[in-house]
């Protein structure tokens, strides 16, 4: 549970600990910031990411051997080492099982995974455990290319890098299934 004006004085803090107070055009920061890290951007902590894609699909007989591929899903996440944004996209890719889901679907629990304080490997390996667990599914890909501002905008300032993580379980685990999913994403 998000105390919003705790972390509204908190913000107010950190700026007068900067040099600045939240006077003029700061004025009401800390309010817009504890509300957009409380509604937008730590939004997926209050929702379970399994029961999203359990309502989201539905049980098939048979799905062949098909592959499932959606490409280019927006993502935004919060850096959990400096609180800074992280952005680019994900490419979800799965073999049905037992049940398949809306590709709505899809992107909403990529969402919200994202939206947590977390790792961009712990985005991946969560959204290919969910996939196995709650559809079934005989195999799971998530890939996820983002920019990192702490990467970009700090430190070694490299601007334009990008991190690319790959996540694989089930029959995609194995060399096999890890090159028949690698085909379906183009590499």
């Amino acid at each position: 549970m998000i105390d919003r004006r705790a972390a509204a004085r908190a913000v107010e803090d950190f700026l007068r600990a900067l040099g600045h107070e939240p006077v003029g055009e700061l004025e009401g920061t800390g309010e817009r910031v504890a509300d957009a890290w409380a509604d937008d951007l730590l939004e997926g902590e209050s929702i379970d990411a399994a029961a999203v894609l359990r309502e989201g699909s539905l049980g098939v007989t048979d799905t062949g051997t098909g592959i499932v591929v959606v490409r280019d899903l927006a993502v935004t996440t919060i850096c959990p080492h400096h609180l800074l944004p992280a952005f680019g996209s994900a490419i979800v890719a799965y073999q049905p099982g037992a049940r398949v889901a809306g590709i709505g679907t899809l992107a909403r629990v990529v969402d919200v995974v994202a939206r947590r304080l977390t790792l961009q490997e712990q985005i991946g390996a969560t959204v290919v455990d969910l996939i196995g667990r709650e559809l079934e599914a005989k195999g799971a890909l998530c890939k996820l290319s983002l920019t990192h501002t702490c990467l970009v905008s700090r430190g070694e300032r490299k601007t334009g890098a990008i991190v690319e993580t790959l996540s694989f379980s089930g029959s995609f685990a194995t060399s096999e299934g890890r090159a028949l999913a690698l085909a379906a994403l183009g590499r």
